[in-house]
């Protein structure tokens, strides 16, 4: 029996898991435990979690594989740093952390004082990482397999083929020279300043006109080979300004990454604190075009070159679901897959399945698939009932009643009935899901057919920017009869068009530009969730709810505690954690 400890650390989206003999036992964020975005560092909780899941201790963990190697491409990094004019501090500085970040065993004494590791640490590096956590949990025994991403151990994209558990990589772009970094880059040009703002200018762009596209064509160079290139004229990472990356105190954050010669090409940067004019929206969306034109002639001639009929994408770009929705259009593809969190923490899985395959060899077949996301903390019903019994008096003093209904069918009944009704109900199920996207355990719910509820959820809840799309859950087998296409999407992560006919029969989940970014439900994969929406569609008429993370401006809930807090704090109307049902 082999356990293999897998790690994203010292970086943004912080996460461990664990894998045994070749199958994910769990997974988790730390930020979940932190409650801190996009939380950095060493994931000493998310460690704990792991082991107590498998109920282990650290002592019987043979191997710890980190998504980082300081040694790969040690030479174009020497030849950057004799040719480019970096400065010495600069340099220096990034040794220094980088010295920090190679005591893994120390890391883990520090983090874990109480138990002892006797193992080894095996550092993978970060585009292998994320191209395993793609092929090797996929369902596909061949796929082509592409990593894109800001950086990572000094390469933005990678990519290769996958077949059986072998996994090559065939090609990759080097710093400076990277689409995440262009499209952070257009991020904070348009007045998103935060570390992991992108997703809002995927929602600005389509209330804009791509008419800068012409005048991008200079930032984003593209080639016959499927590479990219940047005009670093446009950019300030290349020289070390803009690439001051750094956690502090958990929280990552990075320096400007656009120059001055970008405000001349298109125009003054916006002001956070300004409102969004229609010039914003339009480089919004002609960044996204810009992105999609570069990553699919990257996708066209990886097909050419392996001709197969699958491809799988990781990196923090696999979190763009506009482009990924349209792969299979787009492209000679025919099948797709995307894991739940493609980002820097799914890299964790790709370090334990990658070093699994490697010790294994031959004789690691594989034989897992990743076709759900639950792989986090869940609670029983024991600490749900301690947790509601915790803060009685503040239910009390809300006005709330509180019931438990062991029957499924009649909590869903009652649950999609108060949904029905147009009230926000935050619903708490399972095991916590693993990746950004809430998908029916940790999610908060509405009534996709009301025109008024994304003003409902943002007065009541979120507060977010009103562009920003909420996401429909559809069971499975009704996906044909609402959207233009019939694919698995269990993971969130594309966007297909809502058939125009149905638009207006949705419109809280269908966006602007008549899309949504929809996940597919299955009675195998989730069948509380499948069995609350099929409750919905026996009221409505209507197969989905809307979806959106259990959460107001935080890490999505952990534990029951967080839940109630949530609740409490907002003017949500009902919260439903396991079999217990509480009502305003």
């Amino acid at each position: 029996m082999t356990y293999i400890l897998g790690l994203n650390a010292y970086h943004a989206d912080a996460a461990a898991c664990l894998v045994k003999d070749g199958t994910l036992i769990a997974a988790v964020e730390e930020e979940r435990f932190r409650r801190i975005k996009h939380w950095g560092g060493f994931p000493g909780e998310a460690i704990r979690y792991c082991l107590s899941e498998a109920g282990i201790a650290l002592a019987d963990v043979e191997h710890v594989a980190v998504n980082s190697d300081n040694r790969a491409n040690r030479w174009r990094k020497l030849g950057y740093v004799l040719t480019s004019g970096v400065t010495p501090s600069y340099v220096l500085s990034r040794l220094r952390q980088r010295g920090e970040r190679a005591d893994i065993a120390g890391n883990l004494k520090q983090a874990l004082p109480d138990q002892e590791f006797r193992g080894a640490v095996h550092a993978v590096e970060h585009h292998l990482c994320h191209l395993a956590s793609a092929f090797l949990v996929s369902p596909y025994d061949k796929a082509a397999a592409v990593s894109v991403d800001g950086f990572g151990d000094f390469s933005s994209a990678a990519w290769g083929l996958g077949e059986g558990g072998n996994l090559r990589v065939d090609g990759r772009v080097y710093f400076p020279h990277s689409l995440g970094v262009f499209y952070e880059a257009m991020t904070q040009f348009i007045g998103f300043p935060h570390y992991g703002d992108e997703y809002k200018v995927m929602g600005l762009a389509p209330y804009g006109e791509p008419r800068f596209v012409d005048l991008m064509k200079q930032i984003v160079k593209t080639r016959d080979d499927g590479t990219f290139e940047l005009d670093l004229r446009f950019f300030r990472h290349a020289s070390g300004q803009g690439a001051n990356y750094q956690v502090k105190d958990g929280i990552p954050s990075g320096g400007q990454l656009w120059s001055d010669e970008l405000a001349s090409l298109l125009g003054p940067a916006r002001d956070p604190a300004a409102p969004l004019e229609d010039r914003h929206r339009d480089i919004a969306r002609s960044a996204q075009v810009t992105y999609e034109n570069a990553f699919f002639n990257l996708l066209g001639a990886l097909h050419r070159r392996y001709g197969a009929d699958a491809v799988v994408l990781a990196g923090g770009c696999a979190y763009n679901s506009v482009a990924n929705g349209k792969v299979l259009e787009r492209t000679p593809f025919k099948k797709l897959y995307v894991q739940s969190a493609g980002g820097d923490a799914g890299g964790a899985i790709g370090a334990a399945f990658a070093t699994w395959h490697k010790l294994g060899g031959a004789a690691a077949r594989r034989h897992f698939v990743m076709d759900h996301a639950y792989w986090g903390p869940s609670a029983t019903p024991d600490q749900i009932a301690a947790a509601i019994a915790q803060r009685r008096a503040d239910f009390d003093t809300a006005g709330c009643t509180i019931e438990r209904i062991a029957d499924e069918a009649t909590l869903c009944k009652r649950t999609a009935e108060a949904i029905s009704l147009g009230k926000v109900i935050g619903w708490f199920q399972g095991r916590l899901e693993w990746g950004p996207r809430a998908l029916g355990n940790r999610s908060i719910l509405g009534d996709p057919r009301r025109a008024d509820m994304k003003d409902i959820l943002n007065l009541k809840i979120k507060r977010r920017e009103s562009f920003r799309p909420f996401a429909p859950s559809v069971l499975r087998e009704a996906v044909p009869e609402w959207f233009e296409t019939d694919d698995d999407v269990p993971f969130m992560m594309q966007v297909f068009r809502i058939r125009e006919a149905k638009r207006k029969e949705i419109p809280a989940v269908t966006h602007v530009d008549g899309t949504g970014r929809l996940q597919t439900v299955t009675w195998a994969g989730n069948p509380r969730y499948a069995r609350l929406i099929q409750s919905f569609r026996d009221i409505t008429g209507v197969p989905m709810v809307l979806n959106t993370s259990f959460n107001e401006n935080e890490p999505v809930v952990c534990r029951p505690e967080e839940a109630i807090d949530c609740f409490l704090r907002t003017k949500m109307d009902v919260l439903v954690m396991g079999d217990t049902l509480i009502r305003r």
